[in-house]
C-alpha cells in the first residue's frame, strides 16, 4: 500500500468491494446477517478502520464455509450478532477510540496521582 492509498482510503474501499462481491455469491439469510454484522462491528474500529479488514475478512470466511455446509445462520453465529460482534472484536483485540482514550485519560490520571 503507498501513501496515497493509505491517506485517501483507496486500498480499503478495494477491499470492501472484494467483501461485497463475495457477499452477493451468499444465499439471502447470510447477506441479511453480514449487513448486521457490518453495522454493528465498525464501532470497535479504530480511526480508520484498517484494524477491522482481517477481522471482517475472517467472518466472510465463516459465513462461506457454513454456507457450503449447509448450516443456517443461527447454527453459525448464533442468534445475538451484535454480541458475536462484541466478542469477536474483544478476541482480535480491537479497541474503538472511546477504549483508548480511556485507557490514556486512565494512565495520565495515575502518572498525576504518582502511581
Amino acid at each position: 500500500m503507498n501513501f496515497w492509498e493509505k491517506i485517501t482510503g483507496s486500498d480499503m474501499n478495494k477491499e470492501m468491494k472484494a467483501f461485497e462481491s463475495r457477499v452477493k455469491k451468499l444465499p439471502n439469510e447470510y447477506q441479511e446477517a453480514w449487513e448486521k454484522i457490518n453495522v454493528n462491528i465498525w464501532t470497535y474500529s479504530d480511526f480508520t478502520g484498517r484494524n477491522l479488514m482481517p477481522i471482517l475478512d475472517g467472518v466472510l470466511g465463516l459465513l462461506e464455509v457454513s454456507a457450503v455446509d449447509g448450516q443456517s445462520v443461527q447454527e453459525a453465529l448464533g442468534d445475538d450478532i451484535k454480541g458475536f460482534c462484541s466478542a469477536l472484536a474483544g478476541e482480535e483485540g480491537a479497541k474503538s477510540l472511546r477504549d483508548k482514550w480511556r485507557e490514556q485519560l486512565n494512565n495520565n490520571i495515575a502518572k498525576k496521582l504518582g502511581k
